[in-house]
């Protein structure tokens, strides 16, 4: 589905307190290892068929035999991790019909499992696919920014488990304070739908001429 961004009261509530934290990633550093999805699974105890951060394949490019039987190539692969960006005009609170989903003064959108009624309209509306059924709870859940390690002065676990250090958090401000990121890369959507606060410094596949044929590689996986 559509998700056309409407801010609501909801969502914009006390927006001018917070500090909106977001996560920055570079493209240029990142091998595809799944070091920061299996911290994330770890840390958080999830299952074999949920995730909160996953590893998005990305390649393009052809092969070419040349009138002298020589081949030439133009193959490229990049990678992009992917969580909730905590955007901020989430269309995941926006669509939610028991209010189970806020946005707290940290900018982390949240899920309330107590109030959750597993409807999944929020894994509908989310264009990144950012919040995932639990079916041993019967719940929705996503990623909440890892809000209790910040609040002890840590960092999200997928950030500290990163070993190319490719992952990064802080205020969002500061992450994206620079025209060389992006906050959309590949297939990405649009982030004018909901101002995601993820700041990509893209690999020059990413955003280059041959990005054009660029296709997912684990579409099933993600």
């Amino acid at each position: 589905m559509t998700v056309k961004p409407q801010p609501t009261a909801s969502a914009k509530e006390g927006s001018s307190k917070r500090r909106q934290f977001g996560f920055s990633f570079d493209q240029n550093l990142c091998t595809g290892c799944r070091t920061c999805e299996m911290a994330c699974k770890d840390y958080h105890h999830l299952g074999a068929g949920v995730a909160y951060r996953t590893i998005h394949e990305f390649a393009g490019g052809n092969w070419q035999q040349n009138s002298d039987g020589s081949w030439q190539q133009d193959v490229f692969a990049f990678y992009v991790s992917m969580s909730c960006n905590h955007c901020s005009n989430p269309a995941c609170l926006r669509f939610c019909p028991s209010d189970s989903i806020a946005k707290g003064e940290d900018g982390f959108v949240v899920v309330n499992s107590d109030t959750c009624v597993g409807c999944q309209s929020c894994m509908m509306a989310c264009p990144y696919h950012a919040p995932r059924f639990d079916e041993a709870i019967g719940k929705t859940v996503k990623c909440d920014g890892c809000q209790a390690r910040i609040d002890q002065g840590l960092g999200p676990v997928c950030v500290e488990a990163c070993p190319q250090r490719a992952l990064g958090f802080d205020v969002y401000a500061r992450l994206s304070d620079s025209p060389a990121v992006t906050e959309q890369v590949g297939m990405m959507p649009d982030p004018e739908i909901t101002q995601p606060n993820y700041a990509i410094s893209p690999s020059e596949f990413a955003c280059g001429p041959l990005s054009e044929g660029v296709r997912l590689l684990n579409c099933r996986e993600v």
